[in-house]
């Protein structure tokens, strides 16, 4: 069927000499194929056009990788920064007293935690006033507690980072905070050969925060950073 329509001079001379114009336009080219399908009819199978449209989606597809992969990096990098800082000013007090606030101040504030808790297993009594001093921080708890606490109880092999949400936060561990801890990041601490394990929490109102999930690798290193310091205060 043939069309009486005629195209204005001077819109098909601006076509013919830029016609990059028209290619680069997604709608008017999606318009010009959608006219060429409905000439052709029904009864043909345009394969051009079902090339086209896989092609496209296609390229859809490989647009969002490309923005997930940038996200990604994006979030890694921003991560690594965190850590980072937060080392750094873990590194800088001198005494253990400061260090211990510094961990519940300004590296939980780095780390966009609402709570840090540094947990210590010892076979002495925890009612020493120079440990009641430090503050809610430090945890004294008996031996066996940290790998209990991991495992919920249940036993086996516990992870150096375990990520997880927590319905009801151990008031023993969190103190007044235990009301609104909705999630927890756990790195266990290995203080060499002869000593008993500690372990660092880092809880969260958000419980999305941690999760299973999640990569390990830059708690990992914190947790090893971190461990390497205490035992400074330990020797």
């Amino acid at each position: 069927m043939s069309s009486n329509h005629k195209i204005e001079d001077s819109l098909r001379e601006a076509i013919i000499s830029q016609p990059d114009v028209i290619l680069d336009d997604n709608d008017v080219m999606q318009a010009l194929i959608a006219a060429n399908e409905r000439a052709m009819g029904g009864n043909i199978v345009d394969l051009r056009g079902i090339a086209m449209d896989r092609l496209e989606t296609r390229l859809d597809r490989l647009e969002d990788t490309h923005r997930n992969v940038i996200a990604a990096a994006y979030e890694n990098l921003a991560g690594t920064n965190q850590i980072h800082r937060a080392i750094l000013r873990m590194l800088d007090p001198v005494d253990f007293e400061p260090f211990l606030k510094d961990l519940g101040g300004e590296v939980a504030d780095i780390l966009r935690v609402d709570a840090v808790r540094l947990v210590l297993e010892s076979a002495e009594n925890d009612d020493d006033p120079a440990i009641k001093r430090l503050g809610d921080v430090l945890n004294v708890a008996e031996p066996g507690f940290i790998d209990d606490y991991l495992s919920n109880g249940r036993g086996g092999t516990v992870r150096q980072v375990t990520l997880r949400g927590v319905q009801h936060s151990p008031e023993h561990i969190y103190g007044g905070a235990a009301d609104w801890i909705r999630s927890e990041a756990c790195l266990k601490l290995n203080f060499g050969a002869g000593r008993l394990p500690g372990l660092l929490i880092l809880g969260s109102e958000d419980p999305h925060m941690f999760s299973p999930q999640q990569g390990t690798d830059l708690l990992g290193f914190f947790a090893g950073v971190f461990e390497r310091t205490m035992r400074r205060w330990l020797s």
